[in-house]
């Protein structure tokens, strides 16, 4: 007969036990496209051209590129749909928010010595929402081989039956509470009852066929707050830097359930369980860029910035639940509930995403229109969880360094303007950060807009299409089947931008 034993300490736990993933550091190291809605509209390639707010998160040199002061607000819908295919299974998720995703303002002093040559000199402060984290995936299907009981096993491989017998949750570490969570749930069991066994196999009803649904719903933010600087020297060569400030809040809800309808024996196994895992992130960094922009002639621009590493300094919340039912083939137990009630509070840690560099080239039409073409160049093998001598980040950096690629990045941006309106369009690509290519894979985003000049103010507005697909495994290790995802943004903004 089966011991109930039902944990409920309440509380808070302190842990040196680190479960940082590469997709936690993925979350902080790719880019996304945000800022003013001219911006979005001719997908960010900026690089050569400055004169808007969100350019200096390009190149820095683009403040001094401003005729005059300029102060914009950026008001942005944001909808991303996920549609998910796991074991043939079709299924679909979607969220929608509405943010103020961008302010800033730009001041412009103009030299007034005629004979030097360094005409002005441009300050900015800007700060955007460079990620918005609120998202939702669904996915459901039937796994004809593999149970979610392999990532128990896994982890308890290894662990004697004395400590997941005798310890608390709080006691142990990172693995030693997933071995924990699947013993006291009867999810796994040993394969001798001697205190020193350290091998465990699944109590899962065997068969095959394992219904399977995963829910992720995700909510925060990374904002950046960059302190610029820049002077044109000649209205011929424009030089700038950024000094930015990063912060996060990002909360992640899982919950996974697996039912099956195999046949029973007379031994108590796991019918269907359900296994919940709460994460918060939060934490500062900073980083800095340097750029250079080139006015070759009256229509050729060419731009020129390097992207320092942004350093993080991250601190993690965790918890977990788990309930499991079992039966026989006389009768159905009443739910295991594996519940501490424990957050787990982790060591903070470092964490310093790839730096970037990015050429660009414009060509402008006098006043009637433009083309501008960015390229970027990120190896997000560089990505590294400190300090580098703990042996756990030592093995995740290892495997970022050759799991991670070198990445490209395109963006083209057109501009037509007729009187008062102006007309844009813009495209992105950008390679894939995995060297599978499959796990995350390319982007591509088509996006529009248009403007209205009232002559004190400005107003415009845009629309980004991003599509991208990916396979990410469910869990890290034991079992590590996942759904074929493919994500769709879409993306209206509004800027409202008052010329002083």
């Amino acid at each position: 007969m089966k011991n109930y034993i039902f944990l409920l300490f309440a509380g808070f736990t302190f842990s040196v036990a680190q479960s940082q993933e590469i997709s936690d550091a993925m979350r902080y190291a790719q880019d996304n496209l945000n800022g003013t809605a001219r911006f979005r509209a001719m997908g960010g390639a900026f690089g050569a051209l400055g004169g808007d707010l969100s350019s200096i998160n390009v190149n820095p040199a683009g403040s001094a590129v401003f005729a005059n002061n300029q102060i914009t607000i950026t008001l942005s819908t944001f909808n991303t749909k996920n549609d998910s295919n796991y074991f043939g299974t079709n299924t679909s998720a979607s969220d929608s928010s509405f943010d103020m995703n961008q302010t800033g303002g730009v001041f412009v002093f103009r030299n007034q010595n005629p004979a030097s040559d360094w005409k002005k000199f441009s300050t900015a402060i800007n700060y955007e929402n460079m990620n918005n984290f609120d998202n939702s995936v669904f996915s459901a299907g039937t796994n004809p081989t593999n149970s979610i009981a392999k990532y128990f096993v896994n982890y308890a491989n290894g662990v004697p039956l004395d400590v997941l017998q005798n310890s608390s949750y709080s006691e142990l570490d990172h693995g030693g509470q997933q071995a924990y969570l699947g013993y006291q749930g009867y999810v796994i069991n040993p394969v001798t009852n001697l205190p020193n066994n350290m091998q465990y196999t699944s109590n899962v009803t065997s068969g095959g066929n394992y219904h399977q649904e995963n829910s992720i719903y995700s909510n925060g933010y990374n904002g950046k707050l960059s302190f610029n600087a820049a002077t044109s020297y000649k209205d011929k060569l424009f030089i700038g830097i950024n000094l930015n400030s990063h912060f996060t809040d990002f909360t992640q809800s899982t919950s996974f359930y697996e039912f099956n309808n195999n046949p029973l024996s007379t031994d108590y196994t796991v019918k269907n369980l359900r296994f919940d895992n709460n994460l918060h992130t939060y934490g500062t960094g900073f980083s800095f860029q340097v750029g250079v922009i080139g006015k070759i002639t009256n229509e050729i621009r060419l731009g020129l910035a390097y992207d320092s590493p942004v350093w993080y300094n991250l601190s993690d919340e965790f918890s977990q639940k788990l309930v499991a039912v079992s039966a026989n083939t006389i009768n159905e137990l009443p739910p295991d509930v594996v519940d501490p009630n424990i957050i787990n509070y982790y060591a903070p840690y470092e964490l310093d995403t790839p730096g970037k560099i990015t050429g660009s080239f414009a060509y402008v039409f006098g006043k009637t229109g433009l083309i501008s073409i960015d390229y970027s160049i990120k190896d997000y093998g560089n990505t590294q969880f400190r300090p580098e001598n703990d042996p756990y980040y030592r093995e995740v950096n290892n495997e970022m360094s050759n799991t991670l690629a070198t990445s490209g990045e395109l963006r083209l941006g057109g501009e037509y303007k007729i009187k008062e309106w102006s007309l844009r369009g813009g495209y992105r690509f950008e390679e894939s950060p995995y060297k599978n290519g499959t796990t995350i894979g390319d982007l591509n985003s088509f996006s529009g807009g248009l403007g209205y000049n009232f002559g004190m103010f400005k107003l415009d507005f845009s629309y980004t299409n991003a599509q991208r697909n990916s396979q990410q495994p469910f869990f890290n290790q034991g079992f590590t089947d996942g759904a074929r995802i493919n994500t769709t943004n879409n993306n209206f903004s509004m800027t409202l931008l008052f010329e002083m």
